[in-house]
């Protein structure tokens, strides 16, 4: 018997082999492409979030104490002039040396 080359079975049993190894190398480069298109839309929405999402700000700042004597001051006045109960005086004193 002359053979010339592998054969049938050969043949197809080299096939398998070659389709088998580009399918998992094809497989193989999908999944890191999804990995990697993944983690870039991770960041841009985690981008996204961070710019519609104002930077966390402590509490404000406290108004001078030159503002608060002024306004106790007028409060006072408004008290003394009748327009203010003593009641309503105390609150909005209270109000204001809360800030």
């Amino acid at each position: 018997m002359n053979r010339r080359g592998p054969g049938l079975l050969g043949t197809v049993a080299r096939t398998a082999v070659v389709a088998g190894t580009a399918s998992a190398v094809s497989g193989r480069v999908q999944q890191r492409q999804q990995q990697r298109w993944g983690a870039q839309e991770a960041a841009a929405q985690e981008e996204a979030v961070q710019q519609q999402t104002p930077p966390a700000q402590a509490a404000p700042p406290a108004p001078p104490a030159d503002d608060i004597i002024d306004r106790l001051e007028r409060l006072a006045e408004l008290k003394k002039q009748g327009i203010l109960t003593d009641a309503e005086f105390e609150a909005q004193k209270a109000k204001i040396l809360a800030v």
